[in-house]
């Protein structure tokens, strides 16, 4: 298992499960499924209402919490004033747990301006050990630059979306310039596009003797981005998590990096409210 450290100091599996639109009583089955199969990171949001089944799947498996990593989010009814800390504490009792590895502020929602006065909420959610790390999702450069310059704390993840047809490459470099890790959401561009039937990924496939799926994971992984595609099919789930046996070349990483077509799925997260 691949794993990178973050901005304070601790160890994420650089490879999880997503489970965003996983049926809340298909949640339990699915993330148990992966446990068995080696997954040790879910992420999962308050607004997916399936973080009930997770937490069954957690106490089920009997794997010791401290070699697991959960991240939840703190979604926009909930931000700002004492609500992050109502959403924690809610969170936390339908996942059944002490504490959350990550939690992350879901959306800017800019036009509503409370995600910095949220942001300085989950720093206090840290300090009081109920979050691990904090970090933000679907933030852009605008929007990471006021935490910067309005507080004291670097958000640990940026989560987005990404994948070959969507690369965020300003939103990547910012974050490297500022020690924050990119996670990619929607890695394999969720279905809209035909990212598995391109030339430039199945030519790599059928080079390692992997699938395009399994192309696509690597390559985020060789971009050293934290990735966990979502499926509900055992199957699926063993074959997105065999991927640590090969390596794209060089050659490979370039013509996948060249599909970058500006081409989002999800909404404008100057838009979501």
């Amino acid at each position: 298992m691949l794993t990178i450290t973050l901005n304070d100091g601790r160890t994420i599996p650089q490879l999880g499960l997503g489970v965003f639109k996983t049926p809340p009583e298909e949640t339990e089955r699915v993330v148990s499924e992966a446990l068995e199969l080696g997954y040790r990171h879910i992420d999962t949001a308050a607004i997916y209402r399936n973080e009930e089944g997770v937490g069954r799947a957690i106490a089920a498996s009997g794997i010791p919490r401290d070699e697991l990593w959960i991240t939840t989010k703190l979604w926009q009814d909930h931000q700002g004033g004492d609500k992050p800390f109502a959403a924690m504490d809610e969170s936390l009792g339908k996942l059944g747990l002490d504490y959350v590895d990550l939690y992350l502020i879901h959306w800017p929602a800019p036009k509503t301006n409370k995600f910095v006065e949220s942001w300085k909420s989950l720093g206090v959610i840290r300090d009081r050990g109920l979050a691990k790390s904090i970090g933000v999702s679907n933030f852009q450069v605008p929007h990471l630059q006021r935490l910067l310059d309005e507080t004291d704390v670097v958000p640990a993840v940026n989560q987005v979306e990404l994948h070959p047809y969507f690369q965020e490459r300003e939103i990547v470099t910012f974050a490297r310039q500022h020690g924050i890790n990119i996670e990619s959401w929607g890695p394999l561009g969720q279905g809209k596009y035909p990212l598995l039937e391109l030339p430039e990924i199945t030519a790599a496939a059928e080079a390692h003797g992997k699938s395009p799926a399994q192309v696509v994971i690597r390559w985020h992984l060789q971009h050293d981005f934290i990735v966990f595609p979502k499926s509900a099919r055992r199957e699926r789930l063993r074959e997105n998590f065999e991927v640590f046996d090969f390596e794209l070349n060089a050659e490979q990483m370039g013509a996948i990096d060249a599909l970058e077509r500006g081409h989002r799925v999800s909404s404008d997260p100057n838009e979501v409210d």
